[in-house]
């Protein structure tokens, strides 16, 4: 079983660069956002995948990942996923020791940067990069699977 460990920060965009031509194309969706079961397919570049997780503890959860053909992905994407589907542009950035995953949202969820970071434990002590804000790793707020039901378009006065 797999287990997914990770910890989630707003981006300062005045402190954020990147190559725009760097970043990989994600397109998401959801059969199910229970929080009791997310079951997500995703487009990833020329990838796809099915992933099962399960409710977060903390910053911890079960994660079961499987490649799954791109053409099923794009017709459960297009017929049975939950509405909005997440798009967004994923860059991956090393930084001290560690490799960083920053989505810039587009879609009903433009606007949004998110910094992920996975460790191999909870109490892993990890150096910010100068782009890293707010640590929202324990707002459901941010979760794919509830920007998909609440997208960041609609939050109003309530953004971070």
């Amino acid at each position: 079983m797999a287990r997914e460990i990770e910890r989630k920060f707003l981006v300062k965009r005045d402190a954020w660069t990147r190559d725009p031509s760097q970043g990989t194309q994600y397109r998401q969706g959801y059969l199910s956002a229970d929080p009791a079961r997310v079951v997500r397919i995703r487009i990833a570049g020329h990838a796809a995948f099915l992933t099962i997780k399960s409710p977060t503890v903390g910053i911890t959860r079960s994660e079961f990942e499987y490649p799954i053909p791109v053409a099923d992905a794009a017709v459960l994407l297009d017929t049975l996923c939950l509405r909005p589907l997440v798009e967004k542009v994923r860059f991956r950035v090393q930084f001290a020791g560690r490799m960083w995953e920053v989505d810039e949202f587009r879609g009903e969820n433009q606007g949004l940067v998110v910094a992920e970071v996975e460790l191999p434990s909870a109490n892993t002590l990890f150096e910010l990069p100068p782009w890293a804000g707010e640590d929202v790793s324990a707002d459901p707020r941010y979760f794919n699977s509830n920007l998909a039901r609440y997208p960041y378009s609609r939050w109003g006065d309530a953004k971070g």
